[in-house]
């Protein structure tokens, strides 16, 4: 009987080396998709919404003035999707989340991914987007913001996205374009990696947003400035951008170097280390944002008031030095009564 027993085992045993044996699931391989061609629009792109939230009240003025002599209108769109081409990449397996998004504005002209940066985006689980003729040469406001924002709005579309993980980032140019749309667009991303290039906010290059999307790049945007030690240029415009995102109020910043770097985009290792960063955004603290708020509120107030008094007073060049310069610096946030008191100028000729 014990034979018997034996002879089963053995013939169990050579069937079992037999058959082939079952592996656990293979997860699926990321996908990088090419020349891919998007077909769904958003009112945010349209020129009039980005001279709103990328322009000063009176750039934009002067603009659809200029386009009215000229017998011309700015509303519209300023980019074709058909004839425009997207590098994607979608990581292997989908975060409980939702996707996390990383638009990538560039400083050259074909749509490709960073070296080394595919790994540390599947590892985040972040889909990635960049256009091609997005690069320097190409115009910021009609061409480089709208096709940034363009890719954001589709892939949101097409993928389980978590709105709280939409991030931009560029490198040199591309960078100083994803800071603009960082801040005009605070409704939209989250964070910002500012790799190699950055300017101070609050200037007639980068002026304010309207108060409630200057809000919103206060309260819910984190800025991650990464860039090589040995840049030694971009370091120094880095400083000057973080101080004046102090003045504006805007506290929710990060920055490190990449040792032994010069002007080269950031490592994966400098990408992982800004991802993490993003990710534990630190909690406001409300109390010097008020503080802030208030003082900035106070300076534009005071201003307001003295060029009201130069209008009052018919000092009509003085008026208009006034407020340009007022312009420059408050932009979005001194509006209507900046477009109002620009109104009144120049119904006096001015």
């Amino acid at each position: 009987m014990r034979s018997i027993h034996e002879f089963i085992a053995t013939f169990l045993l050579v069937i079992g080396l037999l058959l082939p044996v079952a592996s656990p699931a293979e997860e699926p391989a990321a996908l990088t998709l090419r020349d891919v061609i998007f077909t769904s629009y958003d009112p945010s792109t349209s020129l009039p919404e980005l001279l709103r939230r990328l322009r000063s009240p009176l750039t934009g003025a002067r603009l659809e003035w200029e386009a009215a002599a000229a017998g011309k209108s700015l509303a519209g769109r300023t980019i074709d999707l058909a004839s425009e081409r997207f590098i994607v990449r979608v990581p292997s397996s989908r975060p409980a989340g939702g996707y996390g998004l990383l638009v990538f504005v560039p400083p050259w002209q074909d749509a490709r991914i960073p070296a080394g940066w595919a790994a540390e985006l599947d590892r985040a689980g972040l889909l990635f987007v960049s256009a091609a003729r997005s690069g320097n040469d190409e115009s910021p406001l009609t061409r480089r913001a709208p096709l940034a924002l363009l890719a954001a709005h589709n892939l949101i579309h097409q993928y389980a996205v978590d709105p709280e993980r939409v991030y931009i980032a560029g490198f040199s140019g591309g960078s100083r374009i994803a800071l603009r749309l960082a801040l005009g667009y605070g409704d939209l991303f989250r964070g910002a990696i500012l790799n190699a290039g950055s300017d101070p906010i609050g200037t007639r290059d980068v002026p304010l947003p309207p108060r409630e999307l200057l809000r919103r790049f206060q309260d819910t945007v984190h800025l991650v400035y990464v860039t090589g030690a040995r840049d030694e240029d971009h370091v120094m415009a880095d400083s000057m951008s973080l101080r004046s995102m102090t003045a504006w109020c805007q506290f929710n910043t990060s920055s490190f170097l990449q040792p032994l770097i010069a002007h080269e985009v950031a490592p994966a290792s400098a990408l992982a280390r800004a991802f993490g960063l993003l990710a534990a955004m630190p909690t406001a603290d409300t109390t010097r944002a008020e503080s802030c708020r208030a003082r900035v509120e106070a300076a534009l107030t005071a201003k307001l008031e003295h060029l009201q008094t130069l209008v009052t007073s018919a000092s009509w060049p003085m008026a208009r030095k006034a407020l340009i310069a007022m312009d420059d610096e408050f932009a979005g946030l001194a509006a209507p009564r900046s477009v109002d008191l620009n109104a009144a100028i120049q119904a006096a000729g001015h």
